[in-house]
């Protein structure tokens, strides 16, 4: 329905709708995930930005985390590779890294501040080198069909510290960082890191009231493709454990779960495919997806 043509008391219910939810969460940290159709599909990017400048703007303090998996996918392609995917880690040699941090802080980080700047705001995009604010060491996967065997994934960082001190000076000029989620290791290694992971850590170290991951899907399904609006991490454990949960959920589930253990106060998994999704998840009584409880 267009927007013109509902009715003006319709309107003003809605927006006063918002007026707690903006009174409970004014002056909080709000990490958000940003990836899926949201960042590809071009009304949907719009919406996105337009819901970052107008929660910046009635002050929230919003931090984007992005994404880049079909982005990074097109210029493999292009050079004559194939992604590899081990647990949800993409699998990163020293040639895919070069293309992942071509596109995750090149094209795509600044694709993502164009977009908010475009739609008002004030952006700044960041890596983890600058400042060497995300300090990473190499990960090593424990292969689950042969536990205590470890997998070497190529530079595919594990976050040993995150410092807030540049965020923290952003936030106190208005600007909206933007994170590509690349670390730094200690002679200066780039690591390429899974986005959700970032999110989640920069949520607890920033102390965020909340975490919200975007997806291509409605949140967390069960067995039967039904939405669970609402779940603990016991009951995510047996999810995982009996596969229900796999592939690239198991990273998201992973950090959503760390993040809500570790005083991110609502952890959400939202479908990035409806519009306004972060809108209707923050500011109105109508959730879009799966909230993790912390216990």
């Amino acid at each position: 329905m267009p927007l013109a043509s509902l009715d003006p008391s319709l309107k003003a219910a809605v927006l006063a709708e918002a007026l707690p939810y903006i009174q409970r969460f004014h002056g909080k940290t709000i990490v958000v995930k940003y990836g899926g159709n949201a960042m590809t599909d071009e009304h949907l990017k719009r919406c996105f930005a337009r819901d970052v400048v107008l929660l910046k703007l009635v002050g929230f303090n919003i931090v984007v985390v992005h994404g880049g998996g079909p982005q990074i996918e097109h210029l493999l392609g292009r050079v004559g590779k194939k992604g590899e995917f081990i647990q949800g880690m993409r699998v990163t040699d020293a040639e895919t890294m070069e293309v992942v941090e071509m596109v995750l802080g090149g094209q795509v980080n600044k694709d993502v501040v164009n977009l908010i700047n475009q739609a008002g705001g004030k952006a700044v995009g960041l890596t983890g080198k600058d400042g060497r604010f995300i300090r990473a060491k190499k990960l090593l996967l424990e292969n689950k069909d042969n536990p205590g065997d470890l997998i070497d994934v190529g530079q595919v960082g594990d976050i040993t510290k995150i410092d807030p001190s540049l965020i923290a000076l952003l936030e106190t000029g208005a600007f909206i960082p933007v994170i590509a989620p690349i670390g730094v290791g200690p002679d200066g290694e780039t690591y390429n890191i899974n986005a959700d992971v970032v999110a989640g850590k920069i949520a607890e170290v920033l102390k965020a009231e909340k975490l919200v991951l975007l997806t291509n899907t409605p949140g967390v399904l069960d067995k039967a493709g039904e939405l669970i609006t609402g779940i603990t991490p016991r009951e995510i454990d047996a999810m995982v454990a009996d596969g229900t949960l796999s592939g690239g959920m198991l990273p998201k589930i992973g950090s959503a779960l760390d993040a809500a253990r570790n005083g991110v106060n609502g952890v959400h998994i939202i479908d990035g495919r409806v519009e306004h999704a972060l809108l209707l998840e923050i500011l109105t009584d109508h959730g879009v997806g799966t909230m993790i409880k912390s216990h």
